[in-house]
């Protein structure tokens, strides 16, 4: 394809300035964005109608990736032009293999702090020559690391990584970052290292002098743009921060008040080289570490991002195919001198935020960029550095975590400890180890939900064959002698102990009491194998349990646990008739049948009770229709099924008809919709109720809908006699 703007007049670029390889890529680039931008248009990846919302979008993130990615790439080690040079051909490579039509591919916070601190760690100073040559040369190696990651298909593992590691360990990074930048901001220099040592920086930059007026700039910049993010995130304040910036350098000459700004930067491109891989060989282990540290984090957290946008707007993407644009566009980015890339949590969502719904949002970021680069470094000169790496510190702090940090400490302490291990690894021992913290906390974590597996003791609700959750069901009640219990995960060496002991705990805490306990019954229908340990275990509290005279059974698994069972060495508990289909055929080999008699012994529950806090109920199933709204919303129920009631009301008196079909028509068009017979027979008392209190009452015959009510109950009624298993 041939367009017209290959005859495009390149004496716009002042010779003495610009090199033919500055023309010869302007002028290859513009041909490959329109390209590209034809190919879509021709094959329809993206609708007219989002053109403009995808334009404008790009145009926003241009502007805004300007600032970060020169942030970035000073965070990497590198003067802040490379960040830019970064942000054009790897884009473009990335928009031409991606299989997301959302997310920015670019120069991004977690792999430049791995770069620092690894620059850090050798001991090669931020923006010499040395990490000028170095860097594009562990570029290369992440490159390996990706591309090998996509022969195995690596990308699949990044499910294996549990969102609490990842939140951890990037709200480390992120926070590191942002405290090696804290010098910057009153006119110090950047810092390296862990926190500690980071403190210790700052405190002595400041005794080196602190620049009041910069501090104030920086701080300024921060508090402007987090507000501006509060009160509309689509607004992009950093744009407006950088023409501040130029305007105070261009207009009142600040840098001449000891502000510092950013160095000239040279119009263009570089031409692309191979770096330099012997530098690799000066420094061995630490930079293949470092760096299959660096694409490790490239994959999973650019892919978390993009199954999050996927699922959000119900499309797909392929981690082959993303884990292969990873590996090539870090490629490009090492040919032109540039630092890891990687996907973009903040400039996604930014695009989402402006209606981005196609590649072609990165596009046009591209273009803004490169004319900035050709055209516009006069601009960036003119750039103070506090106001700089305060925008830098407001992107950094849209990755930080601390919102799950939260939610976690909220609802699951064990997921809490695992984020704050991560996090304080980072944060504490530096990157490299808060990697390694991090993989053996996702193993932890995955063995412990392995171990601690819900489970619950079981009852049956009176003059009903229903087993149910004792805990999660009031209304349920322990069979008397028996324990029922349920364990809801495969048996084997590491949670058979918890199995076992939760079943001695409650025989031993009945064993002299007037009810003890002569029959077990284990509900095993969420067993899906078991193992030679745990069946060896199980085969010796059969036979315990036998001489103590108490009847031992497992019951509701699939034939194939009896199948191990016989493998294992334990066939005789399918031949002594100790595995049984059910749970009411064990009750019945054991001698007790329907309607089953359950213990009255207020103590005997509370023993039950007890054991089940212990344990937990998440997870839990009621295996009836008896009391769906407290298997559902336990302790708010009650306060449920009130609101329910007020709904069935308003529905009732909208139509002013007082029958049992109106009455299920009520039921039917309200948000929950049907419920079971136990619960509507329930919510039909609270209406009753109601009625009898006045609440609700206006406009409403009270006595036809009482008496519809109580037709609509003795139906009911009649219904729960025949409810069994």
């Amino acid at each position: 394809m041939i367009w017209p703007y290959h005859n495009l007049d390149i004496s716009v670029f002042d010779d003495n300035k610009s090199s033919f390889a500055d023309k010869f890529y302007f002028h290859v680039i513009l041909s490959c964005l329109f390209d590209k931008i034809f190919y879509m248009v021709k094959s329809k990846t993206f609708s007219n109608k989002n053109n403009v919302r995808d334009v404008l979008a790009g145009i926003v993130v241009g502007l805004v990736s300007i600032p970060i990615s020169m942030g970035y790439a000073q965070i990497a080690g590198l003067p802040p032009v490379y960040g830019l040079y970064g942000s054009i051909i790897p884009v473009l490579i990335y928009c031409f293999l991606t299989t997301s039509p959302q997310i920015y591919f670019g120069v991004d916070a977690t792999p430049a702090a791995l770069m620092g601190g690894l620059l850090a760690d050798i001991g090669i100073a931020s923006q010499s020559d040395e990490a000028v040559k170095l860097v594009p040369a562990i570029t290369m190696c992440v490159t390996a690391w990706l591309l090998i990651f996509y022969l195995i298909r690596a990308g699949k593992a990044v499910k294996y990584v549990s969102s609490s590691v990842m939140g951890g360990f990037v709200s480390g990074i992120g926070t590191t970052i942002i405290v090696m930048q804290i010098p910057k901001l009153f006119g110090g220099n950047a810092g390296c290292g862990e926190i500690f040592v980071l403190v210790n920086h700052i405190i002595g930059e400041i005794s080196n002098g602190f620049h009041i007026l910069s501090f104030v700039l920086g701080l300024l910049t921060v508090a402007i743009i987090y507000i501006s993010r509060k009160i509309n995130p689509k607004f992009p304040m950093s744009v407006v921060m950088i023409a501040i910036g130029a305007i105070l350098t261009a207009v009142f000459h600040i840098d001449s008040y000891g502000v510092k700004i950013l160095p000239e930067v040279e119009a263009g491109m570089p031409f692309p080289s191979f770096p330099d891989m012997e530098l690799i060989a000066l420094y061995g282990d630490e930079i293949l570490t470092v760096s299959f540290t660096i694409a490790i984090v490239i994959v999973a957290q650019t892919l978390l991002i993009g199954n999050n946008f996927a699922r959000k707007n119900d499309y797909r993407i392929e981690p082959g195919r993303e884990v292969l644009a990873f590996g090539l566009s870090n490629f490009a980015s090492g040919l032109f001198g540039g630092p890891p890339m990687n996907g973009s949590a903040s400039r996604t969502g930014l695009g989402e935020q402006y209606g981005a719904k196609s590649q072609i949002m990165s596009l046009t970021s591209v273009v803004t960029m490169l004319i900035v680069l050709f055209f516009g470094t006069g601009l960036l000169e003119l750039l103070p550095v506090p106001i700089l790496t305060g925008i830098v510190i407001s992107a950094l702090m849209s990755i930080l975590e601390f919102g799950m940090a939260r939610t976690l400490y909220k609802t699951d302490r064990k997921e809490w400890f695992i984020f704050m291990g991560a996090f304080l690894g980072v944060l504490i021992f530096g990157t490299i180890y808060g990697v390694v913290i991090g993989v053996v906390l996702s193993f932890i974590a995955v063995l412990i939900k392995t171990i601690t597996v819900p489970r619950a003791y079981l009852g049956v609700i009176p003059e009903q064959n229903v087993f149910i959750n004792l805990a999660r069901h009031s209304e349920a009640r322990p069979i008397r002698n028996t324990l029922i219990y349920r364990f809801s995960g495969n048996l084997y060496f590491a949670n058979i102990d918890i199995l076992e002991k939760d079943i001695e705990d409650v025989v031993q805490s009945e064993k002299d009491t007037d009810e003890p306990i002569r029959i077990i019954v284990i509900d095993a229908r969420a067993v899906g194998s078991v193992d030679y340990a745990a069946t060896e275990r199980l085969l010796k509290m059969y036979r315990r349990y036998k001489k103590q005279g108490i009847r031992f059974y497992i019951t509701e698994h699939l034939g194939v646990i009896n199948d191990q069972l016989r493998m294992y060495g334990a066939g005789e508990l399918v031949t002594l008739g100790v595995c049984r289909r059910t749970i009411t055929l064990a009750l019945r080999d054991a001698g007790l049948h329907a309607p089953y008699e359950y213990s009255e012994n207020r103590d005997y529950y509370a023993i039950f009770k007890r054991f089940e806090e212990q344990i937990g109920s998440r997870g839990d199933e009621a295996y009836g229709r008896k009391a769906e709204m407290e298997w559902a919303f336990a302790d708010s129920s009650d306060k449920v099924m009130d609101e329910i009631a007020d709904e069935w009301i308003s529905q009732i008196k909208a139509s002013s008809n007082y029958s049992i079909e109106n009455i299920l028509e009520a039921e039917r068009n309200t948000e929950f919709g049907r419920v079971g017979l136990f619960d509507e027979d329930e919510i039909l008392i609270k209406i009753e109720k109601k009625l009898d209190k006045g609440e609700g009452v206006s406009d409403i015959d009270v006595t036809k809908l009482k008496a519809a009510i109580e037709m609509r109950r003795s139906v009911i009624a009649e219904k729960m006699k025949n409810v069994s298993l």
